[in-house]
């Protein structure tokens, strides 16, 4: 490095570069610490968590967002994928992601959804067992009902319904009411079996504790049988879809082999239409094998 004045020049040697990168490096360090902090100190932290407390609450409660959540929830998702696919594939890549992110938000809260809904319909015996033994206890059918809803009582997706049940009866909602509101929400078979039940024995009469346990024994067996059918068709699904998507990873292997390949196909008019071709065949078998799978877990 050379320092010029109208009287004299001094030469200065120039750091070496190691020696930059090292300070480049130290400095990062702390950069990404002070960020850490930033982000531990609640701010970034809570804005992204109230973003995302919607997409969560899908899965603990089965309440879908209202229109702005999903309005919040379709940027984050776009914002997110633009920056993965700009990182990963360039560009192009990202902003196809961030346009085509808004259109998967549906799809994903609808899965979420259905994972709640079958979670609670797997708690029915738990359930119909609780009931039975609170009225075997003595108990009236409200009062089982806020038995069961107390707090610790029963845990996981059933638990908060049944709690949620139990504070509209503290508030002096009816009965019959209630037990709607389960059953509309769980939209199950053996939800709507364990209602009925329950209504039954109050218009005609009988052993409604036993009938319960019956219900309970009924949902299990249901249960045990959907999972065998589950387990048969799962190895089915699994090569459908492998058979499905193995044009696409094999491109993806050509390109990572011998880069340049797809831009070679891509040049020929005939290799891009064939090309289009299978892209669209491909989507739309997915697309089957998809339906398929879904109305057979339905």
């Amino acid at each position: 490095m050379l320092l010029t004045s109208p009287t004299f020049t001094l030469l200065v040697p120039s750091p070496p570069a190691p020696l930059l990168a090292a300070a480049a490096a130290a400095l990062a360090v702390f950069g990404v610490w002070d960020a850490l902090a930033v982000v531990e100190a609640g701010g970034p932290a809570r804005a992204l968590g109230r973003v995302v407390a919607p997409l969560q609450l899908v899965g603990r409660a089965g309440h879908l967002p209202s229109a702005p959540e999903r309005r919040r929830l379709a940027i984050l998702g776009s914002v997110a994928m633009l920056a993965g696919g700009w990182l990963l594939a360039g560009p192009i890549a990202g902003i196809g992601l961030a346009v085509a992110a808004p259109a998967a938000l549906g799809p994903v809260l609808a899965a979420r959804r259905r994972r709640w809904r079958r979670a609670l319909a797997a708690a029915v015996p738990q359930v119909a067992r609780g009931l039975a033994d609170a009225l075997s206890g003595g108990r009236s059918v409200r009062a089982a009902l806020a038995e069961l809803g107390r707090p610790g009582a029963m845990t996981g997706t059933a638990g908060s319904e049944l709690r949620a049940a139990a504070h509209r009866l503290a508030l002096g909602a009816p009965t019959d009411d209630v037990l709607a509101e389960l059953r509309r929400r769980a939209q199950d078979p053996a939800w709507d079996t364990l209602v009925a039940a329950i209504l039954l024995q109050r218009d005609a009469g009988g052993d409604l504790a036993a009938l319960l346990r019956t219900v309970a024994d009924s949902a299990e067996h249901a249960r045990r049988v959907e999972a065998d059918a589950r387990s048969l068709m799962s190895q089915a699904r699994a090569s459908a879809r492998l058979v499905a998507g193995l044009p696409g990873v094999c491109l993806v292997l050509v390109e990572l082999i011998a880069p340049g390949s797809l831009s070679a196909l891509a040049a020929d008019p005939r290799s891009r239409i064939l090309l289009l071709a299978g892209a669209v065949l491909g989507a739309v078998a997915m697309f089957i094998i998809n339906r398929i799978a879904r109305l057979g877990a339905a």
